[in-house]
């Protein structure tokens, strides 16, 4: 990239797409993901909000202790206490960032904070010469910089600067701003800013007008250098501009934009489908890059056109993006050293042997169901293998289920609670109702089903089903995922799941905090 600008691609996955409702990860969950993000070569990752609660600062120091090539970010409001906890969690980091905001837009600072600009811009200043005692390397936020007077921007900017700031970071909050517009703003910014040479501009856009890349990309154009972005555009509200739309769009048009990412795109597809896994976030079949049609053809014409010269229909590669044209692969017969290396191929590694093995005997588990085992096949047995949680509370040990014209369908179940089999049988409005009742006949969590969602992995009537079920109890938010060829098993496999994280005392409360 000697005659490019470098791109930065910041990944706030971990900390702002949790703030999808009902996204909420794990510690465990976090570092997985923030693992598949280095090996994509991803920059900067932002861990979490570490001052959000006891849990999301755990999760930040255990990716900042995993992660060695790519730099872990905390954020942290304009307070000495967030700025603090933030540097205490990224402390053993190898490479470390805190993310300092404070909102700078009329209706943010009268009716939300209540102070003066000349307040907020002293506050601004404070809390970047507090991140400075913690690292060198500190991004400063203008929330809601969107709808910010371009004056008052423009002062904040050159004194956190001045501060010590290194990257400025200029978010679309609300989703209000339109390409041009915001592409206007960063040039502005950058041309009237007197110091801004001495820091990377960055942009963190919102979908809420569905214009997140369209803006970021605006803003490339306009000379900034990071942009914010999360796998499969997962954030608050309508959610952020996807990371894979973002680099991809980068990559293909070379001939418009005069700088290009680091990134290894290859791990895009296997990074998307383990961040829907944990999520539960389903990823819809259109969706640009990384939906199962992304790079499929209907028309007569353009299959035509494909099969004489590719170019014709298809501006990228689908292999470029991780997707795998050889896609049956392995079957009853096929071994261990066979399933760990078709797995590699497809970007799944397994920490230890212990978890190779476990994946494996799910793997023999599921060939003895159905005879080829698709690539989506292995992605939704590992997602399913590393959700589970460690000495689980509650493991299926038998199903039986009876479903009829005319009759009320009827589970009976039996578990392992504890170690000790438990047995309990329910009618429902459905084999999936009956199976729920029974199992909560058992344990009586006292839990509110928020979600249950079914997708196919593959085609064909033999295809694994996946379920995501979402549970709320008590503020806590969990997703529990489960996959078989029955799809009632499939079901009552997520139910359990969900079940097992609720009693895991490392999870926390969903984190609904400001943001940038």
């Amino acid at each position: 990239m000697a005659d490019k600008d470098k791109l930065i691609i910041f990944d706030t996955t971990l900390r702002d797409g949790e703030q999808s409702p009902g996204a909420s990860m794990t510690r465990d969950e976090k570092v997985r993901i923030a693992k598949a993000l280095e090996k994509m070569r991803v920059d900067v990752i932002e861990a979490g909000f570490p001052i959000a609660s006891p849990g999301d600062f755990e999760a930040v120091q255990a990716v900042a202790r995993s992660i060695k090539d790519s730099t872990v970010c905390g954020l942290s409001r304009a307070l000495d206490k967030d700025i603090d906890r933030a540097g205490e969690a990224l402390k053993d980091a190898n490479s470390a960032r805190i993310h300092t905001f404070i909102a700078t837009s009329p209706i943010h600072m009268q009716a939300k904070l209540r102070m003066e600009p000349d307040q907020v811009l002293e506050q601004a200043v404070r809390a970047v010469k507090r991140a400075r005692q913690h690292t060198d390397n500190v991004e400063f936020s203008a929330e809601d910089a969107g709808r910010s007077e371009l004056d008052f921007l423009c002062r904040v900017i050159e004194a956190v600067i001045d501060a010590g700031a290194t990257t400025i970071n200029i978010p679309d909050t609300v989703g209000y701003n339109i390409p041009q517009q915001f592409g206007e703003l960063i040039g502005n910014l950058m041309s009237r800013v007197p110091n801004a040479d001495k820091a990377v501009f960055s942009v963190h856009c919102h979908n809420d007008l569905g214009l997140a890349v369209s803006n970021s990309l605006a803003a490339v154009l306009n000379g900034a250098r990071q942009v914010e972005c999360t796998i499969n555009g997962l954030g608050e509200r309508a959610g952020n501009a996807s990371l894979e739309e973002i680099v991809m769009a980068v990559r293909t048009r070379q001939d418009v934009f005069s700088c290009d990412t680091d990134l290894d795109t290859t791990q895009i597809v296997p990074c998307s489908r383990l961040v829907s896994g944990i999520t539960g976030f389903p990823v819809q079949p259109n969706k640009a890059i990384v939906g199962a049609n992304a790079f499929a053809h209907e028309s007569g014409i353009h299959q035509d056109g494909v099969l004489k010269s590719r170019e014709t229909y298809e501006i990228m590669r689908a292999e470029d993006v991780g997707w795998s044209a050889n896609r049956i692969v392995l079957g009853k017969h096929s071994g261990r050293n066979a399933f760990r290396t078709r797995c590699q191929e497809i970007g799944i590694e397994f920490e230890t042997e212990e978890e190779l093995n476990l994946a494996f005997s799910r793997f023999k588990d599921l060939a003895d169901k159905k005879h080829d085992i698709f690539d989506e096949d292995l992605q939704a047995l590992v997602s399913e293998t590393s959700t589970a949680v460690e000495d689980e509370c509650y493991k299926l040990l038998a199903l039986r289920v009876c479903s009829e014209t005319g009759e009320t369908p009827v589970a009976g179940i039996t578990l392992s609670v504890d170690g000790e089999e438990k047995a309990g049988e329910c009618a429902g409005s459905g084999p999936v109702d009956a199976a729920f009742r029974a199992i909560e006949e058992i344990v009586s969590s006292g839990t509110q089903l928020q979600l249950y969602s079914v997708n196919n992995i593959t085609s064909g009537t033999d295809a694994q089903g996946e379920v995501t079920v979402r549970l709320e109890k008590a503020g806590r938010i969990v997703n529990g995922l489960g996959a078989d060829t029955d799809i009632v098993i499939a079901s009552a496999k997520a139910y359990l799941n969900a079940l097992n994280k609720l009693v895991d005392q490392t999870l926390r409360a969903h984190p609904q905090r400001d943001g940038v």
